[in-house]
Formats: structure tokens, C-alpha cells, sequence
């Protein structure tokens, strides 16, 4: 999922770049960005689930997200970080699979749960909170794993990880 805008600051800037990546698609879809990868921690239920994630750190990095992706582990996601907690919202333009968006506040609170992103979809998918990061799982995970809003995520980025 390719990363639309964020706050009122940033988003000129991020919405500006969208038609460099049209033109750099196919240079992107066929692994121009090599992401870092981590792994996170999510308490829910008094139980920790583990996923392996590519980091979303950069503007570019957050722009091309899990575009032209064909299929994601059952453990593996994106993590996008913003930096800072802001209003952001995505679309699932160029994306391949259905995905669940967990937006995640500066102290690794769940804030809000998006179900099941309509691959391909250019319809814009808003944070609700202010966030400082969002994960990108399989469409379903969250329900299926019990993840909701008030659960913690733990990674260096929220300072508990």
C-alpha cells in the first residue's frame, strides 16, 4: 500500500512526489528499494505475537509501501515511520493483496484497525488518529490474531522495544 498524505505539513510534499513513482513503477516494482528489515512485537490478550517487517523510513520508502507485491508471509508485514505522530491516510493503488492497516500511536498504541484493504483501490484510507506508525498485514490477521485498538506494539521506533 503506497502511503497518500500525512499532515497538513507534509502532505504537500508527499502528494508531490506521486507523479515520480507513476513514471518509476516498473523500476519499482522490480526491487529498486531494498527496505530494512526488523522485527515487532504485538501484545494482545495477554499473549505476544512476533512479525517480521520491511521498514517503511524514508519519503520514498513510505510512497512505494507493499506496492506490486504478490503475496506476504502469514508473520511478515510493512512497518511505516513517520517520525513523528500526524494524520495520515493511504490507498491501495498498485497493490496486489488485500491488507489490514494498523495505525499505531507515538507510545505503540493501537489506535485504530483497518480491515481489509481493497487491493487496487484508489479510495484514501485515514489514520482516524494521529499516528507515528503504521503495520501492513495479510487482510484478516488482525481479526483473526485478536489484534484491536488499545493492544501495544513493541519496536525501537515507539521506545519500548
Amino acid at each position: 500500500m503506497a502511503f497518500v498524505r500525512s499532515s497538513p505539513r507534509l502532505g504537500r510534499r508527499l502528494l508531490l512526489a506521486a507523479p515520480f513513482l507513476v513514471a518509476a513503477g516498473t523500476a519499482r516494482a522490480q526491487g529498486d528499494i531494498k527496505f530494512q528489515k526488523s522485527s515487532l512485537v504485538i501484545v494482545t490478550g495477554g499473549r505476544e505475537i512476533k512479525f517480521d517487517v520491511d521498514l517503511a523510513l524514508t519519503e520514498a520508502e513510505r510512497a512505494h509501501g507493499l506496492m506490486f507485491r504478490e503475496k506476504l508471509g502469514p508473520y511478515d508485514g510493512m512497518l511505516f515511520d513517520f517520525h513523528q505522530e500526524a494524520p495520515v491516510s493511504f490507498w491501495m493503488k498498485n497493490t496486489l493483496i488485500p491488507l489490514d492497516m494498523v495505525f499505531i500511536a507515538a507510545d505503540g498504541t493501537i489506535r485504530h484497525v483497518h480491515a481489509n484493504a481493497v487491493p487496487l483501490s484508489t479510495d484514501t484510507i485515514p489514520s482516524e488518529f494521529p499516528v507515528r506508525g503504521v503495520l501492513e498485514i495479510n487482510g484478516g490477521s488482525a481479526r483473526l490474531l485478536g489484534i484491536k485498538p488499545g493492544d501495544k506494539v513493541k519496536h525501537p521506533i515507539f521506545g519500548n522495544g
